[in-house]
């Protein structure tokens, strides 16, 4: 055995490739456009010099509108008819996502309602964790445990605008001013001194 040290070999970016390899037909609908109590969720990647990621990705899971966690399969073939609380919707060049889902209901009493978002983009190392929070009840958004968490100003990186057609929106900013809070599941930071 040799005792030479091995030179670890450069990361890889994971992407850009989303475009070619990963959307499939519906991917963005968890139900039907026009299903009773659809809605439209949508919003614009942005990177840090604010001008929109042309090659992203974005998956949501989320409760349906009882706050029920969905356990069905089905979600790479989308038949019309089963929502299972996960889709995927890649950007185009102008970096905006849609997805047609319904807003989710609190797992719990008392609870905050949101759905959970996982980006994928081109320069990142690996995908990043995050939340979009309704915006309606300010008491169990002033309770989260999450929320309550970060500084007044970094909350409302995670909290979506209501349109007057009832859906929502929701921008992701990858860094910069107004960077969305991204989450680490290990406890530490995830990419940086503001990300939770």
């Amino acid at each position: 055995m040799s005792d030479s040290k091995l030179t670890a070999t450069p990361g890889q970016t994971v992407g850009p490739f989303y475009g070619y390899a990963l959307p499939y037909e519906k991917d963005g609908e968890l139900l039907p456009p026009g299903s009773p109590g659809s809605i439209r969720l949508q919003g614009t990647v942005y990177d840090g010099a604010g001008h929109p990621v042309p090659d992203a990705i974005l998956e949501i899971w989320q409760p349906d509108a009882d706050g029920k966690i969905v356990h069905r399969t089905g979600s790479l073939v989308r038949d019309g008819y089963t929502f299972t609380g996960w889709g995927r919707s890649s950007v185009g060049n102008s970096g905006v996502y849609t997805f047609t889902t319904v807003n989710p209901g609190p797992t719990g009493p008392g609870a905050a309602p949101f759905i959970a978002v996982t980006v994928f983009a081109r320069g990142l190392m690996n995908r990043l964790f995050t939340r979009i929070y309704l915006p309606e009840n300010q008491e169990a958004l002033a309770a989260d445990p999450l929320l309550n968490s970060l500084d007044p100003d970094r909350r409302q990186t995670l909290i979506a605008r209501r349109d007057p057609d009832g859906g929502l929106t929701w921008d992701v900013r990858m860094q910069g001013e107004g960077e969305t809070v991204f989450l680490d599941f290990d406890g530490g930071p995830a990419d940086g001194k503001d990300r939770q």
